[in-house]
């Protein structure tokens, strides 16, 4: 009988074990699921604005069938993953649960109207498209909280034939030769942006367009401006007495340090102002002679009646002035900033453009440009 016990204490232990081993792994594998889920904070945050989704008001809604919805959504996570989603989610949003089971979940009566994660179709088409033509000008701290709206809509159009319809038939294209754009270091980038949104100072090795080797500089970061693909960062450098604004490409930034100094803008400096200004368009050697390096510049131009039919849809100015010549051409009087730019694009007209005034302008047009001001 005493050996008996033994053999049945011994089974029982073994059992116990066993039961003890398997609840073990499984806690184990539950526990690293979720630690591959947190390594991306942005697919957490998108997977439980997903389970709030699936709640209603006035109506107890299981947790399996939570589960099953996020399943079919894409989510590859378990039950126990939703039951844990919901349990921290009440801390934070007014929904409780219920004592049945299985466990249903819901929102408060109470809870006010915000709280409640709703997106209709034009606000998703609307996020989908800043999804697509945005991110690369804003910075992390507002991409976190955005990648879950994201998310939100990408679903939200999943099944929507007549939004999607509308957007596979929206692009928008750039006016010149599509270029590729060049690799940002992305950690520089993301410092960079982090500095100009808190408006910090940053330390920083830098590769100028005409050098080979990078120099330190210590910059105030002032605005972002894309253009083309190239991402320009508008800054003063600290060794500049005169605070003068240079223009730095993201794509030539080898390291980024935030630093904890306040970083200076100029007084009275307004982004808009300064782009109408022109001084963007990087300056052209030859305008260094004119007043105000040619800045509100009066020009005459002269075209082929088909090089220049387009200038009548789309003006240079405000106070453009087109007038047809009886030989066949077109005159266009507007005033202008010289630039480079403009230089650049006059010569794309080819042997459409047959004279240009001031002279200078027209020199410039069929000499070898070279470029300036740009860091």
């Amino acid at each position: 009988m005493t050996v008996h016990s033994t053999n049945a204490n011994n089974l029982q232990a073994q059992s116990d074990s066993d039961e003890q081993a398997v609840a073990i792994e499984a806690a184990e594998n539950d526990v690293l699921k979720e630690t591959q889920d947190n390594r991306y904070g942005a697919a957490t945050t998108a997977r439980q604005w997903q389970v709030l989704s699936q709640l209603q008001r006035n109506r107890w809604v299981g947790t399996t069938h939570i589960y099953e919805q996020l399943m079919m959504a894409g989510f590859d996570i378990s039950l126990r993953t939703v039951q844990r989603d919901l349990n921290a989610l009440a801390k934070r949003f007014p929904i409780e649960k219920n004592n049945a089971n299985p466990q249903g979940w819901r929102w408060k009566e109470d809870a006010p109207l915000q709280s409640l994660p709703h997106m209709n179709l034009s606000q998703a088409v609307a996020f989908n498209m800043v999804e697509a033509n945005l991110t690369q000008l804003l910075p992390p701290v507002i991409l976190d909280e955005l990648f879950p709206w994201f998310d939100l809509a990408r679903r939200q159009l999943k099944n929507s034939k007549v939004t999607h319809s509308w957007i596979d038939r929206v692009r928008i294209e750039p006016a010149t030769q599509p270029l590729i754009a060049p690799d940002i270091d992305l950690d520089s980038k993301d410092n960079i942006y982090h500095a100009l949104f808190y408006q910090l100072q940053i330390n920083a090795c830098y590769t100028r367009s005409n050098k080979s080797e990078a120099s330190e500089y210590t910059l105030n970061p002032i605005a972002i401006i894309q253009r083309g693909v190239i991402i320009y960062l508008l800054a003063t450098r600290t060794d500049d007495p005169d605070a003068t604004i240079r223009t730095f490409a993201l794509h030539r930034f080898d390291r980024v340090e935030i630093l904890e100094s306040a970083a200076k803008t100029p007084d009275n400096f307004q982004l808009d102002t300064y782009l109408d200004e022109g001084s963007m368009g990087f300056s052209h050697p030859l305008f260094g002679e004119l007043a105000e390096r040619g800045k509100n510049t009066a020009v005459e131009l002269k075209f082929t009646q088909k090089a220049g039919r387009s200038l009548t849809e789309s003006k240079l100015s405000d106070d453009q002035i087109v007038t047809s010549n009886d030989d066949d051409t077109l005159t266009i009087k507007a005033t202008v900033n010289l630039t480079s730019q403009l230089v650049w694009w006059l010569r794309g007209f080819g042997s459409g453009l047959l004279d240009a005034k001031p002279a200078l302008l027209y020199q410039a047009v069929l000499d070898q440009p070279a470029m300036t001001n740009n860091e």
